[in-house]
């Protein structure tokens, strides 16, 4: 099986205050079924009110971080046999967000 990583930036989600109410509504209830289904590994939104650092090996910390580096919006991973089918996990997403969604594919590593 293989993690796929589905998320969406900020700016994707142009919604009112009630249409975001509906929009989390039925997102947790994907979120729900893919935990029901056995494919959920992780999710959430990224916490934007704070800063990101960058962390080096020696364990220094700098508000610098990478140039161009730019994390926002929600994201969830998900466990599947096949692209189609988090293709299809990640279109029932988007219909809940009321945004695209962005798909990627992790590469395999036997030790994660």
């Amino acid at each position: 099986m293989t993690k796929y990583l589905i998320s969406f930036p900020s700016e994707a989600m142009v919604l009112t205050p009630d249409e975001l109410a509906v929009a989390a509504r039925e997102s947790h209830a994907v979120i729900a079924a893919a935990k029901a289904a056995g494919v959920y590994v992780f999710g959430g939104g990224i916490e934007e009110d704070v800063p990101p650092v960058l962390v080096s090996g020696e364990g220094g910390v700098s508000s610098r971080i990478y140039p161009g580096s730019r994390l926002d919006g929600g994201f969830t991973v998900l466990e599947l046999p096949s692209r189609e089918e988090a293709e299809r996990w990640a279109a029932r997403i988007a219909a809940a967000c009321r945004c695209a969604q962005e798909l990627r594919e992790f590469m395999y590593d036997p030790e994660s």
